[in-house]
């Protein structure tokens, strides 16, 4: 059926679920399935002796640019204590997140392999950490960008998993990715991966836009509610 189509179908009797009456594992596998995709976080922090960590999160985004927020949700180990990312943010109050582009996606996957405390992800994983300038975890050379932040506010939110909102105080951008004059970041040269559900994951190079409109604008032509691709580069 083509796209232009679907909008116009009758709605059909939803599936619903009470996620009161669900178990912890159902809850999860309706979110992560539907809440898609996920921009990924690769975390590089350090405890409190200098060793560095890193760890990816797909419970991650941006909620606020005045002042500069970025979140991460962080689920605690199946036993109940911390991880190193959580423990390490709570000791240093900074970390840094590498935004992971498809050529660091296999990297990203070997710092997910649940290495013993002490182990660095990123040696394993044949990435370079680069010292940060006003944080002391460092941020991944090969990440097309990075954000350099200062621990905000971690919120408890039951038995499994706490809120991290750190300030982004500095960023580093590969070159090409960003204009330095008009802060335009370049979705191409960025290239970011998104977590889909289970082991799913989807890039970004399938790209449009979809201008926001006044309601002018939707008045004068509502055809100017379809996407658009851009120009071939």
């Amino acid at each position: 059926m083509p796209r232009q189509d679907r909008a116009a179908l009758v709605p059909e009797p939803a599936i619903t679920f009470d996620f009161a009456q669900l178990t912890p594992r159902e809850r999860y596998k309706l979110l992560i399935g539907a809440v898609v995709p996920r921009p990924i976080a690769l975390v590089t922090s350090i405890d409190a002796n200098g060793v560095v960590n890193a760890a990816p999160f797909s419970f991650f985004n941006c909620l606020s640019a005045d002042p500069a927020i970025l979140a991460l949700g962080v689920e605690y180990r199946p036993a109940g204590g911390q991880k190193d990312t959580g423990r390490n943010v709570r000791e240093t109050l900074a970390f840094t997140v590498n935004i992971v582009s498809d050529a660091l996606l296999e990297g990203m996957n070997v710092c997910a392999v649940p290495f013993e405390p002490g182990i660095d992800e990123l040696a394993q994983a044949g990435l370079t950490a680069m010292p940060g300038v006003k944080v002391p975890c460092p941020w991944i050379g090969q990440a097309p960008a990075a954000f350099e932040c200062r621990h905000h506010t971690t919120l408890g939110i039951g038995n499994s998993r706490e809120i991290i909102l750190g300030e982004v105080v500095y960023a580093h951008f590969r070159p090409g990715t960003v204009d330095p004059v008009k802060h335009y970041v370049d979705p191409a040269e960025l290239d970011a991966v998104g977590r889909m559900g289970g082991h799913g994951y989807a890039t970004t190079r399938d790209y449009f836009d979809l201008v926001t409109m006044s309601v002018a604008d939707w008045q004068s032509d509502p055809a100017k509610a379809k996407r658009t691709r851009p120009a071939p580069r």
